[in-house]
Parts: structure tokens; C-alpha cells; sequence
């Protein structure tokens, strides 16, 4: 079968399926599934552990285009580039010593996401893992998600450990040791 001539009405009909909505979809049934089978911490830990290893990936290729040793405004500008890349709608909010706050108005998995908590660990792990590459520590808050209801996203990175507890919807990440945390 070559061109279109040669295929059946199916090739005509009107459908949303393409590559990437196919993609999506499949990320949005199988956190789903996870969820349902063992639970949204676990499903959480999975998704977090893939999240770790994309994070190590793509800080790999932020570093070999950057070299290392950026400074907050230099992790914040990949955080929000990297999202930007994967159709994210990611902004900087603000920048602190402590910490990197930044706002989102579309998720890279689109309205896949909403009921999807989950699939939010992925953005904890990849910001998580750069900074703490780059900075020595951060702890990941993920304030308000699209996957929960909200109208937008509002991720905090901090990058000085506390003595505050992180709490429930935070998650520490830990750099190489000779990190220069300045």
C-alpha cells in the first residue's frame, strides 16, 4: 500500500491520534494504572525514579553545552529552557539566595495530566536532579499542579537545606560532594 489513494477510509477518518498524543496517553494510563495498583506514593516512586534518570540525561547534555558550575539564574534558565523544549509553559517567578521559584501555564503532558499527581513527580526529579548537580542540594516543593485542579503550576526549588522538615509535598535531592554552593 503507497500513497493515500491506496488505503481504506480508515487513513481518512478524523482522529486526535498522532505520535505524541499517542505518548501521552500511554504516560497518562500507565501512571493511572500504577496509582490504582499500588497506590499514589508508590506509583510516585516509580515515576520518580524515571525522573531521576531522564533528570541525569538531560543534565548530561545541559552540562557538555554549558559546561558546569551555573549559579541560580544559570539553573533557572535551564529548568525553565529544558521545560520550554517539551512544550512546558515554565516562568521565573522569583530567585533568593534559598531559593528558585518558578509558574507554569501548560504542562509538557498537556490535559493528560489532571488527575495524574503522579506524573508531577517527573518535574520534581528532573529540577531536583539538575540543581542539586549544579548547587549541592535542593529540595523540590511542587506548591500547586495542574494534575491536582489548579489552573497553573507553581514549583519552589530550594537550594539551602533547613532545619524544616520537607514535608509531605516536598522532596530533598543531594548533589556531589564538592558542589560550591555559592
Amino acid at each position: 500500500m503507497g500513497d493515500d489513494s491506496e488505503r481504506g477510509a480508515a487513513a481518512a477518518a478524523e482522529l486526535d491520534l498522532e505520535r505524541d498524543v499517542f505518548l501521552r496517553n500511554l504516560l497518562r494510563e500507565l501512571s493511572g494504572t500504577l496509582e490504582e495498583v499500588v497506590g499514589l506514593e508508590e506509583a510516585s516512586g516509580f515515576i520518580s525514579t524515571v525522573g531521576q534518570r531522564i533528570g541525569a540525561r538531560i543534565h548530561a547534555d545541559y552540562a557538555r553545552a554549558l559546561g558546569t558550575g551555573w549559579d541560580r539564574e544559570q539553573v533557572a534558565d535551564v529548568l525553565v529552557d529544558l521545560k520550554r523544549r517539551i512544550e512546558g509553559d515554565f516562568s521565573v517567578e522569583s530567585i533568593s539566595e534559598e531559593s528558585i521559584v518558578l509558574t507554569n501555564r501548560a504542562c509538557p503532558f498537556g490535559d493528560r495530566v489532571i488527575g495524574r499527581p503522579s506524573l508531577c513527580m517527573m518535574t520534581s526529579n528532573v529540577f531536583g536532579f539538575i540543581a542539586a548537580e549544579e548547587r549541592g542540594y535542593a529540595r523540590v516543593v511542587l506548591d500547586e499542579t495542574i494534575a491536582e485542579g489548579a489552573s497553573g503550576c507553581r514549583v519552589t526549588v530550594w537550594l539551602e537545606p533547613t532545619s524544616t522538615p520537607p514535608g509531605d509535598r516536598a522532596r530533598e535531592y543531594f548533589g556531589p560532594d564538592d558542589a560550591d554552593g555559592d
